[in-house]
């Protein structure tokens, strides 16, 4: 194996652009019943909306100049070439951060803090407070490759990160991340303590009794049971025959789109108004990441592998120190003392707005709480 890192630019060919504009110029929408909304789904309106935008006037390769500005690598590790994000800053004693997405997300969606993180004093903060940033993409997500065999889960992802951070020559980092993000990161803490000095998490999962819970942590565990009563059915899909699945989504981007862009409205902190949080480029800049680089149906495997391995729970305390951050629209919130007894919990920030895609829907909130408590370990 080779441990060279390689320079790394988004260049899509045109030919695959053109494809798209073919496909979406001949996409066939299905019927829907009259004033159901986004109530069996992604609803048809807005889809022919959003697809028709990104027919006639979305820009790519703007979007791809935006991701270039970052310096982008390759590298293989287990097997696979890793693309990540590296950004150094110009302070010396700068901390390594190592910034996990999750499903359905990309490294697109930290393009807005990572500037913040890596030069402060540019934006609003103090130079003690710089990051060397390192932004993977997860295997099978994006421009990393897909694993090509059974059993590359949330830890075996977390284990390639680790390797990677120690190939980058950082002895000492930080870590944070959000929905599988956040099980990524979790595991860097079990497995990489000696070098991950602490964690900052977006989405908190913890379990425990109900008894002596505040009426916010009541409410915060009933919006989590009717999630799962309403809203789970892709991880069953994805978690059972995510191939099967996958035929439909690598074929058709109004298909892709349907079923990415209906998570960003409902997980996201927008009240069922998606565009009053994010606009359309950056939901199709999101999405075309997937298409350009078919790996929807190798993320979604990522459900599978997890359901499988049974690594979604852990058989042991997290010891690093642990900062949590609990947005509104989060899906999970988990009580804090349920934190406490799986985490080393020394930061808990609960933010005034924000949902399950914190970096993009609130920047500065979540700069500056990844600051505050990254502050307390360095």
């Amino acid at each position: 194996m080779s441990a060279e890192i390689r320079p790394f630019r988004i260049d899509v060919p045109d030919a695959v652009l053109d494809d798209l504009r073919d496909r979406l110029g001949r996409t066939r929408f299905p019927d829907q019943l009259e004033s159901s909304g986004w109530d069996y789904g992604t609803e048809l309106s807005y889809l022919k909306e959003l697809c028709a935008y990104w027919h006639d006037k979305f820009d790519w390769r703007a979007r791809e100049a935006e991701l270039n500005r970052f310096d982008q690598y390759k590298t293989e590790i287990d097997g696979l070439d890793l693309h990540f994000i590296h950004q150094r800053s110009k302070q010396p004693d700068a901390l390594p951060l190592v910034l996990t997405h999750g499903w359905p997300g990309s490294i697109f969606l930290f393009h807005k803090v990572i500037d913040a993180l890596v030069d402060p004093t540019a934006h609003g903060g103090d130079a003690r407070d710089a990051f060397h940033v390192v932004c993977p993409s997860m295997p099978g997500y994006g421009f990393s490759d897909p694993p090509r065999e059974p059993g590359f889960d949330v830890q075996r992802v977390a284990a390639a990160e680790a390797r990677l951070m120690e190939r980058l020559g950082y002895a000492r980092y930080g870590a944070q991340g959000g929905d599988w993000g956040a099980f990524v990161t979790t595991w860097l803490g079990l497995d990489d303590p000696e070098h991950c000095c602490a964690i900052h998490l977006n989405m908190v999962v913890a379990f425990g009794e109900d008894a002596e819970l505040t009426p916010e942590e009541k409410q915060a565990l009933a919006d989590v049971q009717h999630f799962q009563a309403e809203e789970t059915g892709y991880q069953q899909i994805q978690g059972t025959k995510p191939q099967t699945l996958g035929y439909g989504l690598n074929d058709s981007p109004a298909g892709l789109a349907a079923w990415i862009v209906e998570k960003f409205r409902t997980w996201s902190d927008c009240d069922g108004d998606i565009e009053s949080t994010f606009s359309k480029d950056e939901l199709l800049t999101n999405t075309t990441i997937y298409w350009v680089t078919q790996t929807i149906t190798s993320s979604t495997r990522l459900y599978y592998e997890n359901r499988r391995s049974g690594r979604l729970g852990f058989d042991r305390k997290v010891e690093v120190p642990t900062g949590c951050a609990i947005y509104p629209k989060e899906i999970y919130r988990a009580p804090r003392k349920w934190a406490e007894g799986r985490f080393n919990v020394q930061h808990w920030a609960t933010l005034p707005r924000g949902g399950h895609f914190a970096a993009l829907e609130e920047p500065e909130l979540f700069v500056a709480d990844v600051r505050e408590f990254f502050r307390k370990i360095r």
